[in-house]
């Protein structure tokens, strides 16, 4: 397996997995039911495994921004979809403004190894 896929391909993993925790953070009720507090906590562990692989290769900077940018974004279409929470205009820009970062920073930053 190329480096890239492993770094990138674990960075996507971890992402999803803590969309996954986060979606089921919000099912726990302020922890209150079980099942969905220990699914959160396995997966955010896994995400964070997951990450520290990506670190190995990526600027811890440049993982962080790119990890919170497109998990902010990705819980916000789940809100959206699962729980029919709403977005105004602002907060479509705003997450259109964080996707053009994530697309800068790995497509013009000299910090990444391509």
């Amino acid at each position: 397996m190329s480096p890239a896929i492993l770094t990138y391909g674990s960075l996507a993993a971890a992402i999803v997995l803590e969309v996954i925790g986060t979606t089921f953070l919000q099912q726990s009720q302020q922890f209150t039911r079980v099942l969905p507090t220990i699914l959160m906590g396995i997966c955010y562990l896994a995400a964070f495994y997951l990450l520290s692989i990506a670190l190995r290769t990526l600027p811890v900077g440049i993982a962080y921004a790119i990890w919170s940018g497109l998990g902010i974004v990705l819980i916000s279409a789940v809100g959206l979809i699962l729980f029919r929470q709403t977005l105004d205009a602002a907060a479509i820009i705003g997450l259109g403004l964080i996707i053009a970062g994530v697309v800068v920073v790995n497509v013009f930053s000299n910090s990444i190894s391509h």
